[in-house]
């Protein structure tokens, strides 16, 4: 909540406004932008911000914003090789995760099938241990639904 509120305050000196650190008796830290006995001014640094419009130099001077002055360009046919061996690369990553998401879920249906040793007198353990096989699960599934949604195939999170 504080990290929030500093962040909002730090927002608050884009508008040239004055932030305050107070530190009370406890050691708590209170961030403000309205002066309290004992606070003390903060000299923040200007932050940087980028326009969101798109219209920069670039679009201004009348030249292209898609490629920044000095920044090389690259012509179709490289860009088309790159693309192809980009998505070669991401349909190897997303087989891959495919095959590490059926071993998860076999370890899933596995483990919860059965209770180890202990487990049997200790069911949090169980529950334990099968809860990081689901995890597993479900981070695996995460990555196929990413490298789908990277490669603009449907996802379908199924598990």
């Amino acid at each position: 909540m504080k990290t929030l509120a500093f962040c909002l305050l730090l927002t608050c000196g884009l508008a040239h406004a004055e932030v305050y650190k107070y530190i009370d008796a406890n050691g708590n830290v209170t961030f403000t932008n309205v002066p309290i006995k004992g606070a003390k001014p903060m000299h923040l640094a200007p932050l940087s911000t980028y326009g969101g419009s798109g219209k920069g130099k670039a679009a201004a001077s009348g030249k292209s914003a898609s490629t920044p002055d000095g920044y090389p360009s690259v012509d179709n046919g490289t860009q088309t090789k790159r693309d192809e061996g980009r998505r070669k690369i991401l349909e190897n990553e997303l087989a891959n995760e495919q095959k590490a998401l059926a071993d998860a879920q076999k370890a899933y249906t596995d483990g919860a099938a059965t209770r180890n040793g202990d487990e049997t007198r200790n069911y949090q353990k169980y529950l334990d241990r099968v809860q990081k096989l689901k995890d597993a699960v479900t981070e695996r599934q995460k990555n196929v639904d990413a490298l789908r949604r990277e490669l603009g195939q449907s996802s379908s999170s199924a598990q």
